[in-house]
């Protein structure tokens, strides 16, 4: 059995209760990896372009307020 499988097994033998307490551990290490690679493509420029198409739009008079 590969350690996947195995993590998988465990999975299913979980309450309902750890199993709702190992989607939001899931989820919120999720998020974390997001926003670390967020900073890390902000940091290297990576996103730059949507600042140039956001002032170009505003210069252009495309912007719409939410």
């Amino acid at each position: 059995m590969t350690q996947v499988e195995h993590i998988q097994a465990e999975i299913e033998a979980l309450s309902p209760e750890d199993l709702v307490r190992l989607r939001k551990w899931f989820a919120d290490k999720d998020w974390q990896s997001w926003d670390q690679q967020l900073e890390v493509d902000i940091a290297e420029g990576k996103l730059d372009f949507l600042r140039s198409e956001a002032m170009a739009a505003k210069r252009q008079g495309k912007l719409q307020d939410l």
